[in-house]
């Protein structure tokens, strides 16, 4: 009976392990293809968005940018997780960013739900990775 429970001790971490870092490449895949949609197939309203905040295109083009290569950061991040924690960090602290030119131009509520989703995306890949969770 003690070897059963050892056995069933180890095969709950290997399978909370497994979820743990599936879960973290879902988030992953999540944050890197919405950040793709947004800021190559719907870019005329981020164009609209960084007029509204009174952002120049060079500001624009400089997040949109770091954006994308960041969200092929967390891509690449499957197969060399080292890099991992500061790509969703970076990502997160964009995504905070977002959140307070929504306060700023005093979005509607609606408004700020993607951006603060992607944000507590970020930060369970960087807590996760980082070995917080």
């Amino acid at each position: 009976m003690h070897l059963f429970n050892i056995l069933f001790i180890h095969l709950s971490i290997i399978l909370k392990s497994t979820f743990m870092e599936n879960l973290s490449i879902l988030a992953q895949l999540i944050v890197s293809i919405s950040v793709v949609i947004v800021w190559v197939f719907r870019y005329d309203n981020i164009v609209l968005e960084f007029k509204q905040y009174d952002l120049s295109s060079l500001v624009r083009n400089a997040v949109g940018a770091s954006k994308i290569a960041l969200a092929t950061v967390l891509i690449l991040g499957i197969w060399y997780p080292e890099f991992l924690v500061p790509a969703s960090l970076l990502m997160a602290f964009l995504m905070l960013s977002a959140q307070y030119f929504h306060v700023k131009v005093k979005n509607p509520f609606v408004k700020f739900i993607p951006s603060f989703v992607l944000l507590i995306l970020c930060l369970f890949i960087a807590a996760f990775n980082y070995g917080l969770l």
